[in-house]
């Protein structure tokens, strides 16, 4: 596409563009693709200085084809992550192009009079001693080696999304000859954000950085997702509870809602022997979570496809719409597998959904979920000891600090008084396996937050 250089003199708010440069360099060995691809987006929000704030980033090496790079969500998510940055530009080769992999640090000399043409008028206005603004580049660093596409497929709720085996730096892994492997599961509407991961090992012969035809199979013995092992760890709270119910013959039931492709599910039916109900609600991330993650339904574990918070509203209505029809499944798309369970309560509730406006930041759970009706549906849903476990990605310290007031005031003020007191009194069997399930500085690190020291 043709740009008008005047085009970016101005900030218009969340404006992206993006189009093929010809390249000044490319007889240079730093730079011998023809052609860039640039792509410049503006922060959704007015700056609140009067000098907008301007980076810019090279993709690393061979992802300029990574959602993360070449959509306008993964783009949104880098630039947010930054605070207070007006604009990002993003620069690669072209799509039918090699990839930059030479020195940085003369490619970003190479690129400043390309990067001022697209700096905006009032940038200029700063005092700096050679009377150009200073435009950073920042890095993007997660650990990936290499990556191929397994398959990408749209779901009718979460959009397009992917399933991706990559290999990650040396993480310590003492299989694999030391390689450490994952599949991932990914959405475009926010491909920074990975939703499932789970550790795979090689079944077929290795090439040398190459993952194209290699077989793998899946390990959900482990959680690699880093914030699954801290929210298994919060069944710390009621492990005395938990044993004592498994040692009255009766099997402890979770109810996660959000599955992805299921590695949360797995563990807690397979490592803790928890009775467990997943609920989805896109139909299609269960097929993918089935096939490329070995989730799979038994005797412990059933699956539905449904709006979790939805759904926690009708069980705690028994059953019934607001309005006293009976409810017959997952949310009013189709009925599910909750149809047998037999109206008792969750020992636990565990919630792992993100919110789909990429716009907002990555932030997890929705904002609907801390509505006062649908934390009361949740402490209805749960039995007297039970415990409601929630992945909790903040936009903000107020908004933190809103989690944990709604929590207090509407759940833990009002729950039993847990029985926790001298450690003999929980290191029981359960709690033994809890700890060998995960790493146990996870389990010792779960503590009380009270409201003074939030406030500090």
């Amino acid at each position: 596409m043709s740009v008008d250089p005047t085009t970016f003199e101005t900030i218009v708010p969340s404006r992206y563009l993006t189009f093929a440069f010809p390249n000044p360099y490319h007889d240079d060995h730093l730079l011998p693709s023809p052609l860039l691809r640039i792509s410049v987006l503006d922060s959704p929000s007015t700056t609140t200085t009067a000098t907008p704030k301007i980076a810019a980033m090279l993709v690393p090496f061979n992802r300029q084809h990574d959602w993360t790079f070449s959509t306008k969500t993964g783009h949104l998510q880098l630039l947010l992550s930054f605070p207070h940055l007006s604009r990002l530009i993003l620069i690669s080769n072209h799509s039918t192009s090699t990839t930059l992999e030479k020195n940085p640090s003369q490619i970003e000399e190479n690129l400043l009079p390309l990067l001022l043409a697209l700096t905006p008028k009032s940038a200029f206005q700063q005092n700096n001693p050679n009377g150009f603004p200073e435009i950073p580049f920042l890095s993007y660093e997660d650990e990936v080696i290499s990556s191929v596409v397994l398959e990408i497929c749209d779901g009718n709720c979460v959009g397009e999304m992917l399933v991706e085996n990559v290999e990650l730096q040396e993480l310590g892994n003492s299989n694999n000859n030391g390689r450490e492997f994952r599949r991932r599961l990914r959405f475009k509407r926010m491909p920074n954000l990975i939703q499932t991961q789970v550790r795979i090992h090689p079944v077929s012969a290795l090439d040398d950085g190459f993952l194209e035809g290699v077989e793998f199979r899946v390990d959900n013995g482990v959680l690699v997702q880093p914030y699954l092992s801290p929210m298994v760890a919060g069944l710390v709270v009621i492990s005395s509870y938990l044993n004592e119910r498994i040692r009255c013959g009766f099997r402890p039931k979770a109810l996660c809602l959000g599955v992805g492709g299921g590695a949360l599910v797995r563990f807690l039916s397979d490592e803790l022997g928890l009775e467990v109900v997943g609920v989805e609600e896109d139909e299609v991330v269960l097929r993918v979570g089935k096939k490329y993650f070995d989730l799979r339904e038994s005797d412990l574990v059933r699956l539905c496809v449904g709006d979790g918070i939805e759904l926690i509203q009708k069980l705690a209505f028994k059953g019934k719409d607001c309005d006293g029809e009976r409810w017959s499944g997952c949310g009013s798309r189709n009925s599910c597998c909750l149809d047998n369970v037999d109206g008792s309560k969750f020992d636990v509730v565990m919630v792992d959904m993100d919110t789909s406006d990429a716009s907002m930041g990555t932030s997890a759970p929705p904002l609907e979920f801390f509505k006062r009706s649908v934390l009361l549906a949740a402490r209805e849903v749960i039995c007297d000891h039970g415990v409601v476990i929630v992945n909790v990605i903040p936009l903000s310290m107020s908004f933190y600090e809103m989690v944990v007031t709604e929590f207090q005031e509407v759940l833990v003020a009002s729950a039993s008084k847990l029985r926790r007191t001298a450690s003999g009194d929980y290191e029981n069997s359960f709690h033994q396996k809890l700890k060998a399930s995960i790493q146990g500085s996870y389990v010792n690190s779960v503590r009380k937050i009270s409201r003074d020291s939030v406030a500090k």
